[in-house]
């Protein structure tokens, strides 16, 4: 073998060496923080700039609760983005249609009134705060679960599954487990949204801009990052059974580093007896494990 190629070949197997055990590197430290923990934890993470791809559980089914609201909102701005529906159109809401004892900020704002707002603000309160009642206009707007679950499978994911509305899933405790995905369909469905390839240029920036808005579970992804960094995530929470057990503390979103670049986080605890403080700091600890990996990566 000529002697240049044979250094050539020999740097960069040496690169991808140290690639492969730095990855490695942040399995066995995220794997020893979840070693303890009373709980199914499923972590997806992904980084555009260098490729770098962790799995754990990554094909598992884990009940979404409020994250489906980041798949309802892409459909309706695809339907935005179509023409078939407009941000400024006015949409009326009668009290009679509202699920009660719920978390619906939107409700308490309202309250004691049909309500009438336009669809950007709609989808404001759906995705930034996470309200029941705002979800369920979207989906009756875009025409039931089925038609969200049609347009996520059009795309070409398979491993994610939508058939109940909020409504739905304050009947009964086992309706939530309707609503799952695996943290590889969700962090590949993210990857495909932050990459532009999913909606309009001026619908994907308008989605960022309310996923980082978001007010719910500040100590979750966002939790142990620096200060100011921009996290555009959607969040989803259950409530605990008598058991003892709660069935969904989640968190999906796109981090961004110095420099501009960013990467994909998608984590999700389930069947937990631990506490929700001590399942938020889970979530806290991987995404910033994940980001000392990234911010110290070179591409």
């Amino acid at each position: 073998m000529n002697m240049r190629l044979l250094i050539t070949v020999n740097i960069v197997f040496l690169l991808c060496h140290s690639a492969l055990a730095q990855a490695d590197s942040l399995q066995r430290q995220i794997n020893r923080l979840l070693v303890s923990k009373d709980a199914t934890v499923g972590v997806a993470i992904y980084g555009p700039e260098t490729n770098d791809t962790l799995y754990i559980n990554g094909s598992r089914h884990f009940p979404m609760q409020s994250v489906f609201k980041f798949h309802i909102a892409l459909a309706v701005l695809n339907a935005v983005d179509q023409g078939r529906l407009s941000l400024d159109s006015l949409i009326s809401t009668k009290q009679a249609d509202l699920i009660l004892h719920t978390w619906s900020p939107m409700q308490e704002r309202y309250h004691g009134g049909d309500i009438v707002l336009p669809l950007d603000s709609i989808i404001a309160y759906a995705v930034s705060q996470s309200d029941n009642n705002a979800c369920d206009i979207l989906l009756r707007l875009i025409g039931g679960p089925k038609a969200v679950q049609d347009f996520i499978r059009a795309l070409g994911y398979k491993d994610v599954s939508i058939s109940a509305t909020e409504a739905d899933m304050h009947k009964a405790w086992n309706i939530q487990f309707k609503n799952w995905t695996t943290p590889g369909a969700a962090v590949q469905l993210l990857n495909r949204f932050a990459s532009g390839k999913l909606l309009s240029k001026k619908s994907t920036y308008y989605l960022f801009g309310i996923m980082a808005g978001t007010s719910t579970g500040q100590n979750r992804i966002k939790g142990q990052l620096p200060g100011g960094t921009t996290v555009a995530h959607k969040t989803g929470t259950s409530g605990t059974n008598e058991q003892g057990i709660t069935a969904a503390v989640n968190d999906i979103g796109i981090v961004q580093l110095p420099g501009g670049k960013y990467f994909l986080v998608a984590i999700f605890v389930t069947n937990s007896k631990e506490t929700l403080q001590a399942n938020e700091q889970m979530i806290a600890g991987i995404s910033r494990l994940a980001w000392d990996y990234f911010a110290g990566r070179k591409r």
